[in-house]
């Protein structure tokens, strides 16, 4: 249960339209995974992980094909040590430094798209591709119909997230927003909510599936909005569910950014994208905008 600080409802006069359609997009993503009885966890994807059935030969010379870029990559690293050449200045206030800029010519294979039915789970489709004016269009097919497995209780969601960075060799690293207090997007909807994730997964189990959220609200039409969001009003989640006990966004260990469309709205939706960046305000001093409500041990079910 989350409590928002300073708001009300004559300073928000849609806040209950606004906490109907946060709710609505939470309660429609799929729910924790099955209990198999083991106290730690083993699968980063909570059973979403899908079997690599390729024979073996086949395994190691894709390995060896990679290995090539690796090495490359793993000198341009020593060389930037040696050089010793640290970023130059603070992010100029009020100016936004993009982190993903669509243009005709930029890469989609650092983004996957998925969708219930990619899981056997629904009926939905969604791409991603290069939009007749040369930005990112993330559009498909929303179905909130079920599949007949007596298994599945909600369906109707389609997700593009970033690949999280990586160093030489498949070593994992994060992103360092440290020095920003906004996200940034400028992007052209068609009138539906959307959910942006960020994913900040510790090393731990228990924080794989740490995810940090916040809606996107777009007005639809031909015309292109700004939407800028403080990092201080994305709330924690894990696995669908929001979090009792609230932390602030960890924007020193940014994995990866994703956007949800799960509005229970069946038909088709449209995303097109120009970039998404950062800003920094200084005089942004929020740390988060929620409270941790700690409800008393082994009461209502904890």
């Amino acid at each position: 249960m989350l409590r928002v600080l300073r708001i009300t409802s004559t300073q928000f006069p849609n806040y209950n339209v606004y906490c109907s359609t946060q709710a609505n997009l939470i309660r429609n993503l799929h729910s924790s995974s099955k209990n198999d009885g083991l106290f730690h966890e083993f699968d980063r994807k909570s059973g979403y992980q899908k079997e690599d059935i390729r024979p073996g030969k086949e395994k190691v010379r894709e390995g060896l094909k990679e290995l090539k870029g690796e090495i490359k990559l793993w000198s341009d690293e020593w060389k930037d040590r040696f050089m010793m050449d640290p970023i130059l200045g603070m992010p100029i206030p009020g100016e936004v430094d993009a982190q993903w800029s669509f243009d005709p010519k930029s890469d989609l294979s650092e983004w996957v798209v998925t969708s219930d039915h990619d899981n056997n789970e629904g009926h939905s489709s969604c791409s991603l591709t290069i939009s007749p004016t040369g930005k990112a269009l993330f559009s498909g097919n929303l179905s909130t119909q079920l599949v007949k497995d007596g298994k599945v209780k909600r369906a109707g969601y389609c997700n593009m997230k970033s690949i999280p960075p990586a160093k030489s060799f498949k070593r994992e690293t994060y992103y360092d927003w440290s020095s920003y207090t906004h996200l940034v997007l400028r992007v052209r909807g068609d009138g539906r909510s959307y959910m942006l994730n960020i994913g900040s997964a510790g090393y731990f189990d228990v924080t794989w599936n740490d995810m940090y959220n916040y809606m996107l609200f777009t007005r639809g039409g031909p015309h292109w909005q700004i939407s800028r969001i403080p990092f201080s009003k994305f709330f924690l989640t894990s696995k669908g569910r929001i979090q009792d006990k609230q932390s602030p966004l960890p924007l020193t260990r940014v994995s990866n950014l994703g956007i949800t469309a799960a509005d229970k709205n069946n038909g088709p939706f449209r995303l097109e994208i120009d970039y998404i960046g950062l800003e920094c305000d200084p005089s942004h001093t929020e740390v988060t905008a929620y409270e941790t409500y700690k409800v008393p041990a082994f009461y209502a079910g904890y």
